[in-house]
């Protein structure tokens, strides 16, 4: 992070794009320009005397005074100059579409069709995007899961230098980091092995907008100096749902072709008030992050405390104990295992939501994820782990034996993901007769949550069995195009 004086202080102070919209909402110009429901006059009741009409009059579309995200001159170009100076980058983009376009943004600036990039097994499914839509190469390293946790781990530093020593012709590393449980990998170390060998490092950080603010917390991908790096600005921060940034800081990228890509990715028509948010989201996080996210750790220890101490048949596992593991913790995230309950975290997601009004982010059988943000305050924690007490007394289920289990995915990539994906020569065959065909589609078991068959691969006889017998024990695989998962899509011509 730049290092504050009083001059970057005043600097960061503002909030050009935001300044810029309430002054035109304030003088309450007449719309003769998109969209239609001018200024929200015309916003249905039932929406707007819940909300009120005046954020509306931040909907506008593209002209001189609010600028052009593809072609920012204005507001948003110096809204984006103060977020990459925020972060000690070279330059940010605002992105309207959330992580999930950055991550096709980043293979297609970084990579050429043809191109190889080593990837965990584990990445967002918008990464799958970005391999089709870039024509590369996918090398996959298979996570590795911890079965006493019940979690899955990052890509380790071994891992990706096992990788790079067996695959040289590698052009670049896609890392994840943090995981949805908060695990963040040997970042300094990964980064800094792949740029003494000229590779470039690209990372989805969608959970770690607010690690750069604060102390405590693992040091961001930004600060590690990784190529590109894509922010969700909503999920722990301040912004608008969508809201997320594209950080360049490489010189192994071409950066006029990273500026082309995010504009091909992105809509002509955003929503100004969710870039406005953004904007606010960098200077509420740059001037008082540090400040504000003391009160959600301490309120996230205090919860882990008390559910380690108070509920027996509940666990949230610790930083210490992840550092164990080679790892470190986001110590924003509450990852609560409830096998012992003998229920599945579903069925505790769901009591929670009903009986005791508290909505999770993510749960799985083994698991809740409790996911704070800069707005979480102690009440928001106690309120959770009471709940989690009082069902720990009231609901009782049989104990069962539940076990995270991939099979292995260690499969022959036949064809490019997207040579497949994009191809009409395919055909469906049953489950069982599918072992030595190339898949033509993802099929992701849920849990754990990864995809055990990608376009282009080999089918495997334990893969097959594998998907068999997750489908008879009722486990949801997605990307299945049938009710029941009894055949699957192949490839059919080379």
């Amino acid at each position: 992070m730049p290092k504050r004086n009083k001059i970057l202080l005043s600097k960061q102070s503002r909030a050009p794009l935001f300044d810029t919209l309430l002054s035109h909402a304030q003088r309450d110009v007449v719309s003769f320009h998109c969209p239609g429901h001018k200024n929200g006059r015309s916003i249905d009741d039932s929406l707007k005397n819940y909300t009120g009409i005046e954020a509306f009059k931040f909907d506008v579309t593209v002209f001189d005074e609010v600028d052009s995200l593809h072609d920012p001159v204005g507001p948003i170009k110096r809204a984006q100059e103060l977020m990459a100076e925020a972060y000690g980058v070279k330059q940010s983009f605002f992105l309207v579409n959330g992580t999930s376009v950055g991550n096709m943004a980043m293979f297609l600036s970084a990579c050429s069709p043809g191109d190889s990039v080593i990837i965990s097994r584990s990445s967002h499914k918008s990464v799958m995007a970005g391999i089709i839509m870039a024509g590369i190469w996918p090398i996959w390293i298979e996570p590795k899961i911890d079965q006493h946790l019940d979690i899955i781990f990052n890509s380790t530093y071994d891992q990706i230098k096992d990788a790079l020593d067996k695959y040289p012709e590698s052009k670049a590393v896609f890392i994840t980091s943090p995981t949805y449980n908060g695990i963040v990998t040997e970042l300094g170390r990964i980064i800094d092995l792949c740029h003494r060998r000229k590779k470039i490092v690209i990372v989805d950080e969608a959970h770690g907008a607010h690690l750069l603010f604060n102390k405590q917390l693992p040091k961001s991908a930004v600060e590690a100096g990784a190529d590109l790096v894509v922010q969700s600005t909503h999920k722990i921060l301040s912004a608008m749902s969508q809201g997320s940034v594209l950080h360049f800081n490489s010189q192994l990228i071409d950066i006029n072709r990273v500026k082309k890509v995010v504009s091909m990715l992105q809509t002509t028509s955003p929503n100004y008030l969710i870039l406005a948010s953004l904007d606010l989201a960098r200077r509420q996080a740059f001037l008082y992050g540090g400040k504000m996210f003391d009160g959600v750790i301490e309120s996230c220890q205090s919860g882990r405390s008390f559910i380690n101490k108070e509920i027996p048949n509940m666990k949230c596992f610790t930083r210490e104990d992840i550092k164990q593991k080679g790892f470190d913790l986001d110590l924003t995230k509450l990852t609560v295992n409830v096998t012992k309950t003998g229920l599945s975290g579903y069925e505790i997601e769901d009591i929670l939501a009903k009986k005791y009004n508290i909505q999770l982010d993510y749960a799985d059988i083994f698991n809740l994820v409790a996911i704070a943000g800069i707005g979480t305050v102690q009440a928001d924690t106690d309120a959770f782990t009471e709940a989690l007490k009082d069902i720990s007394k009231k609901y009782k289920g049989e104990q069962r034996n539940w076990i995270l289990q991939i099979p292995s995915l260690a499969t022959e990539m036949v064809l490019r993901p997207r040579e497949v994906y994009l191809s009409n020569n395919t055909k469906r065959v049953f489950l069982k007769k599918a072992v030595g065909h190339i898949a033509a589609q993802t099929l992701t078991p849920y849990p754990p949550g990864i995809p055990v068959l990608i376009p282009g691969e080999r089918i495997t006889q334990e893969i097959c069995d594998y998907l068999i017998e997750m489908s008879a024990k009722d486990i949801r695989i997605s990307g299945q195009e049938t009710e029941e998962l009894k055949t699957i899509k192949v490839f059919t011509k080379i």
